[in-house]
């Protein structure tokens, strides 16, 4: 039996979007609308579609970067549970997930059940609207499998009391295979692009590339790759380039990097917020003025930055460890796109008092701070972001209307060279259409295949690290490690900064942090991934007490 009354969540939702359209901000409320007086006209099927936005992430989308190895928050969070294995079926964040998920896949469902009973619609705006909801529905399908492994795969709108809402799991490809068909069809039914009016809206480019990422999660290489390409030959998306290789990366992550600025044609997905209306905290929790920061890279992400010649830390003649006497050095020679990522000394920034003798506020970085006395940003690891940060925001609380983006098109051109370098087909030519085209855009030295060679590097794991530093900061790096089975690293002891280089009016601070061999501060230990245990998430307890047909994830019993 179908729900009498539809209620949609409205308000949010016009700023998920497009920001920008008066017609989101001015529509009448839906809370008293029969489905037999609703599914008539135009604007009740965008009222529609668009309350299936809702479910798109946005700014959980940067926090689930705490799950990996490239940043942690120090205080105890779901998130650092989950990065660090202690945890079990009652963490909150398994049902919040699975919860949200299959909300928004309810929503999906019912407009795709109903929005063919309009009249006098055109056909290409029906097509339209369905390939948004399957897009939607594929995207959250995706992060099911991608957390729980197999999931009830539910295609119609349940009710409380159908019989399907207590049967079992589809087996999780059953599950793949429904999403790759699904994003197929939504890319045949998606325009290329919208007006500004619409901007935010789901594309035929989104549908192929996030068919790329899920192909590439579950090894379907050569799937991964026409995907890829397809998006590339739509000659739709650029890189974002502002003619300066000092600063193209970072603004794209300002808000002059938002779509509604106009000079944006790398973003593929985003999640779009208006000031005023819709905002979030990204800036402020990358550098709180009077907290711990909530993202603070670590040594592992600070080590995989290449020097500019192209070689690791380990073997680069212009990267001298041992000769390093200040914090400054560990920055000098590297790929530009650290110190665009990292915050690196004599940057503009939000922290203020960063530890000087004096603790007088500054608008430039100079040193991390460690103690906590609420009068600038505490850094756990000697690190802070400067990716994503947009200074203005910083000093205000939740008021950062900062565009989120999912899905960009520099992940379809790394998507594409490691679907090839998979199959073993990756030549020169392919890296200088993708990857080189990113070491371009700052000025970093290229890949050489030959190169690499004579310089004992494997081709696959610069590939990799590739991913990780150009997607820094991201929420891929997880779902990566996950996938290229690399789940021990979470297992490593998190560390930071070397304490030598920590003035002495702020030793007193880390007084009690141990370092390794090194002199590197060890930030956090005893953590454990057991394979395959931690490869996926239990089921959570909650939806297991309901549905005894669920059953459990191995190791999780």
């Amino acid at each position: 039996m179908r729900c009498k009354y539809i209620v949609y969540g409205i308000l949010l939702l016009a700023v998920t979007i497009a920001g920008c359209s008066k017609d989101f901000l001015n529509r009448s409320a839906l809370d008293a609308i029969t489905s037999e007086q609703f599914w008539k006209t135009e604007p009740q099927l965008k009222m529609a579609v668009n309350a299936c936005y809702d479910y798109l992430k946005g700014k959980n989308v940067v926090d689930m970067e705490n799950m990996g190895d490239n940043t942690i928050y120090p205080p105890l969070s779901d998130y650092q549970n989950i990065s660090t294995g202690n945890f079990d079926f009652t963490l909150n964040t398994l049902n919040n997930e699975w919860v949200n998920q299959y909300k928004g896949i309810r929503r999906c469902n019912h407009f795709l059940e109903n929005y063919q009973k309009a009249e006098g619609i055109r056909e290409a705006t029906l097509k339209q609207y369905a390939g948004e909801a399957r897009f939607l529905r594929a995207f959250l399908y995706s992060y099911l499998t991608f957390f729980f492994g197999d999931v009830p795969l539910v295609t119609n709108t349940l009710n409380i009391g159908d019989e399907q809402v207590y049967g079992p799991r589809t087996p999780r490809l059953e599950v793949v295979d429904f999403i790759l068909q699904q994003l197929d069809s939504a890319a045949a039914e998606l325009p290329l692009s919208y007006g500004a009016a619409d901007l935010g809206r789901i594309t035929k480019g989104a549908a192929l590339g996030w068919k790329s990422r899920v192909a590439l999660f579950y090894g379907r290489y050569d799937v991964a790759e026409a995907a890829a390409k397809a998006v590339m030959d739509l000659n739709v998306y650029q890189l974002y380039d502002n003619g300066n290789t000092a600063t193209s990366y970072n603004e794209l992550f300002s808000h002059k990097g938002k779509l509604a600025a106009g000079a944006n044609k790398e973003t593929i997905l985003a999640r779009l917020y208006l000031l005023n209306v819709s905002m979030h905290n990204m800036s402020r929790e990358a550098q709180v003025p009077d907290q711990t920061s909530r993202f603070n890279p670590t040594k592992s992400l600070i080590d995989a930055y290449l020097c500019t010649d192209g070689r690791p830390v380990d073997k680069s003649p212009l990267y001298n460890e041992a000769a390093q006497t200040a914090y400054a050095d560990v920055f000098k020679n590297r790929d530009p796109r650290m110190v665009q990522t990292i915050l690196a000394p004599g940057s503009t920034w939000g922290g203020k008092d960063d530890g000087d003798a004096d603790a007088n506020p500054s608008d430039i970085y100079n040193l991390p701070k460690f103690n906590s006395d609420k009068k600038g940003s505490v850094t756990a690891t000697g690190y802070y972001f400067t990716k994503y940060v947009e200074v203005s925001a910083v000093a205000t609380y939740n008021k950062d209307p900062n565009d989120i983006h999912i899905m960009r098109y520099a992940e379809i051109l790394l998507n594409y060279a490691e679907a090839r370098e998979m199959q073993g087909k990756l030549t020169q030519a392919d890296l200088d259409m993708t990857i080189n085209l990113l070491r371009d855009r700052v000025g970093m030295h290229h890949i050489i295949m030959t190169e690499l060679a004579s310089w004992g590097m494997d081709l696959r794991e610069e590939i990799r690290r590739e991913r990780r530093v150009e997607l820094a900061l991201e929420g891929q790096r997880y779902f990566d490690l996950l996938r290229w089975k690399k789940g021990a690293l979470l297992a490593e002891d998190v560390k930071g900064m070397k304490k030598s280089f920590i003035p002495d009016y702020m030793q007193p601070y880390v007084a009690g942090v141990a370092v390794d061999a090194k002199g590197y501060m060890i930030i956090n230990t005893n953590r454990r991934f057991v394979d395959p245990k931690n490869y996926l998430w239990p089921v959570p307890l909650t939806q297991v007490q309901r549905n005894v047909q669920l059953g459990q994830n191995p190791g999780w019993e």
